[in-house]
């Protein structure tokens, strides 16, 4: 028989996306209709481990569903991945106890893989999880879409729309640095929407080489083209020094421009909302319904969801068919 949950805990952990703050809404608001009590759980495991635990009501998760940032706040918990055994399962163990004396049967985990494998191992010890993928990373390969990721890719676009603008005047190579410390998306779709002459990722470092840079401005100037745009993702890095080497070897004016966390805040786009939204209230169904160790994803336009321990084992694919697409539209003859 599965468990009845009375009491669900929500929280958010990793990097801040936006859309967090309507998937806390929904979540909360879902298990309120339907007579469960609610906790907010704030800065997430480290908190859980600190007892820095609230009640949520209908009112306190009101007005957030287009703020940025997460109303519960976020932090890194390295106890929980203490290179020692021991002591990383006493934390486990003792998140789960804190959990427990507040009465929480059911958790709802907003966050990217990091924070899926912390809720993979309290779930071990007596309490039922349901992950939810927020990250403006699209880094999850289970699923074709993360919270935060419409948002920050518009922020993105809408920076190398603006830089094309300026450097268009000045007859500048503009090098922008998007995030990503591992997955070029942000990269690659801000790239190919915003007419980048070349896009490069960690997941392709041959899309790095100076020498095929080079070749694209060049080729692309000796059409007649008088600016260059060259998005960068932050796994890549050295924009800079990127930069200084464009100018050195072309004689082209050069700036480098690193975007940084400004792609985290501000309003969410409606599709992160609604995304956020849904997957919200379909955690706290598969709680309800006795599931466990579950993740929610979006795969061929459907909700659905995953044993955590099989998403995990899950390899992304990276959207190269963007990188080959962008490479053929950005020069011409």
């Amino acid at each position: 028989m599965a468990k009845e949950i009375k009491t669900i805990g929500i929280l958010t952990s990793g990097g801040d996306a936006q859309g967090m703050n309507a998937a806390i809404r929904a979540a909360a608001r879902s298990a309120m209709n339907r007579g469960v009590s609610v906790k907010g759980i704030m800065q997430g495991y480290s908190g859980l481990l600190k007892n820095e635990i609230v009640d949520l009501n209908a009112v306190s998760v009101g007005n957030i569903i287009h703020h940025g940032g997460t109303v519960l706040y976020t932090a890194r918990c390295p106890e929980f991945i203490d290179p020692d055994p021991e002591k990383a399962d006493a934390a486990i163990r003792k998140a789960a106890d804190v959990a427990k004396s507040h009465g929480i049967d059911g958790l709802v985990v907003i966050g990217g893989d990091g924070s899926w494998k912390g809720a993979q191992k309290l779930s071990k010890y007596g309490i039922n999880v349901v992950g939810i993928p927020g990250t403006i990373d699209l880094d999850i390969a289970c699923t074709d879409y993360t919270i935060g990721f419409d948002s920050a890719v518009n922020i993105a676009l809408e920076a190398v729309i603006r830089l094309r603008d300026t450097s268009g005047s000045h007859f500048r190579c503009s090098v922008l640095e998007v995030m990503g410390r591992h997955c070029g998306e942000i990269a690659l779709w801000a790239g190919m929407c915003g007419g980048a002459d070349a896009i490069l990722i960690p997941e392709e470092p041959e899309s790095a080489n100076l020498e095929n840079v080079l070749k694209v401005i060049n080729e692309n100037r000796a059409r007649g083209k008088k600016h260059n745009i060259i998005v960068v993702s932050e796994g890549i890095g050295h924009s800079q020094e990127l930069a200084k080497a464009i100018e050195a070897e072309t004689g082209i004016e050069s700036r480098a421009t690193i975007l940084g966390h400004v792609q985290r805040g501000g309003i969410p786009t409606a599709r992160d909302i609604k995304h956020a939204t849904m997957m919200g209230a379909y955690a706290v169904d598969l709680l309800l319904s006795g599931a466990n160790n579950r993740v929610i994803a979006y795969r061929d336009a459907k909700y659905v969801d995953y044993d955590i321990d099989e998403a995990l084992a899950m390899k992304r694919r990276p959207s190269f068919d963007i990188l080959e697409v962008n490479h053929r539209v950005s020069t011409y003859r």
